[in-house]
């Protein structure tokens, strides 16, 4: 069975950072590309970074040259730092895999003074 487990969003002041975690199981990590999304109240879905088996990266606009997503093969967990971080950034973040049409549960990220 194919799970994936979010972790480390919480509180921060804007101009802050966070690292936000997905372990995945039941599925050859390596092999696949993984994305991390977000869902921000009122407003869709939206895909912030995804980084393939080979470790290439790709963002969306709104996100680039603040938030880097990365790969640990060996401990199968994908990463999203997040610096910089505004009001806007606030949302619930998923972790996904596209392979599979997977979703990880989310996990909320604020950023408010």
């Amino acid at each position: 069975q194919v799970r994936l487990v979010e972790s480390g969003g919480g509180l921060v002041q804007p101009g802050g950072s966070l690292r936000l975690s997905c372990a995945a199981s039941g599925i050859i990590f390596r092999l696949n590309t993984m994305q991390w999304h977000r869902q921000a109240p009122g407003k869709q879905r939206e895909l912030v970074a995804s980084i393939t088996s080979g470790g290439s990266t790709n963002y969306a606009d709104s996100v680039k040259g603040r938030f880097t997503i990365s790969r640990d093969n060996a401990k199968n967990t994908v990463y999203l730092q997040m610096n910089s971080l505004k009001p806007e950034d606030t949302a619930v973040y998923y972790c996904y895999l596209r392979s599979r049409y997977v979703w990880g549960q989310g996990t909320q990220v604020t950023v408010s003074s």
